[in-house]
């Protein structure tokens, strides 16, 4: 068995099919086959079901997965264990974040992470929690920033900040033309929700401070991003909520703002990782950026 194999393996599981997995490992599509096959052989299953245009794992395949991807963190590991030996801060960070905090944090956090520490490189992906958290998992990220609680018992997660959240009307709103600022969630209970489409952390947070305050909302419409629910609620389609960290990319887009009466509506965001996993000088100098970071901005 090679490790060549395992990445091949768990690209193939990542894209879907062997061409897209061969053009991530820039190799030829009959060579991810032929090695795939030989791994099949000697594990004497079959590890995907090739019915289909898009491959899918067999229940060996699942089982085989969880220790190829930890054979190649574990590996990963090693190599930072290496840089760290030699007093290396030069590295790589691979970094996640969920779509509703990505926008507001990461452009100062990399750009931080770039003035203190350029030797770093820091690799971003995007992601719903579900996907981050598989990638923690099989040792594809370092670390993600993430909406908690984080239930997962083989992560080890960090609050780093309390974000509050607004109500974002139109400012033809009736709440937006008067005097008092500050507003209840039970004023706009009979009102048309925009919401976040399920699989959005920040869609779940909504609907739990909701069910605590006893209103339920009547929701006409869920999108895929705020910039979406903004546009509608500008345009008198409804009102939702947006965190405060995004207050500045709103406040003149056709929508007012309000602040909550307290006790104010809020989410912790944090940082998770892979418990037990090898952190790297770079990873640690990134970590103490990001804290940083999320303390400035507060």
């Amino acid at each position: 068995m090679e490790f060549h194999q395992l990445r091949y393996f768990v690209a193939i599981v990542r894209h879907g099919s062997f061409t897209r997995a061969a053009e991530h490992e820039h190799v030829a599509q009959p060579s991810v086959s032929e090695q795939i096959r030989k791994l099949e052989e000697e594990l004497g299953a079959p590890l995907f079901d090739r019915r289909g245009r898009r491959v899918r794992l067999t229940p060996p395949g699942e089982r085989f997965l969880v220790h190829a991807q930890r054979i190649l963190a574990d590996l990963d590991g090693a190599r930072q264990e290496v840089e760290e030996a030699l007093g290396s801060e030069r590295g790589r960070v691979a970094l996640g974040a969920i779509p509703t905090v990505a926008p507001y944090l990461l452009p100062r956090l990399l750009a931080a992470c770039a003035q203190a520490h350029p030797g770093i490189t820091v690799t971003v992906k995007e992601e719903l929690t579900s996907s981050l958290v598989r990638q923690l998992s099989g040792g594809e990220i370092d670390l993600a920033l993430m909406s908690f609680p984080v239930t997962q018992a083989e992560l080890t997660a960090e609050p780093l900040f309390e974000d509050r959240m607004l109500l974002a009307v139109s400012r033809h709103h009736r709440l937006a033309r008067r005097a008092r600022a500050r507003v209840s969630l039970h004023e706009v209970a009979g009102e048309p929700f925009l919401l976040l489409k399920d699989g959005h952390c920040f869609r779940n947070d909504v609907l739990e401070i909701c069910k605590n305050l006893k209103v339920h909302p009547q929701v006409v419409f869920e999108g895929g991003q705020f910039d979406t629910l903004v546009a509608m609620a500008a345009a008198g389609a409804g009102v939702t909520l947006l965190p405060a960290m995004a207050r500045d990319r709103y406040r003149h887009v056709g929508v007012k703002l309000l602040e909550f009466l307290p006790p104010q509506p809020a989410r912790t965001v944090g940082v998770a990782r892979l418990t037990g996993r090898f952190q790297s000088i770079a990873a640690r100098a990134f970590f103490d950026v990001l804290k940083e970071t999320c303390k400035s901005g507060e």
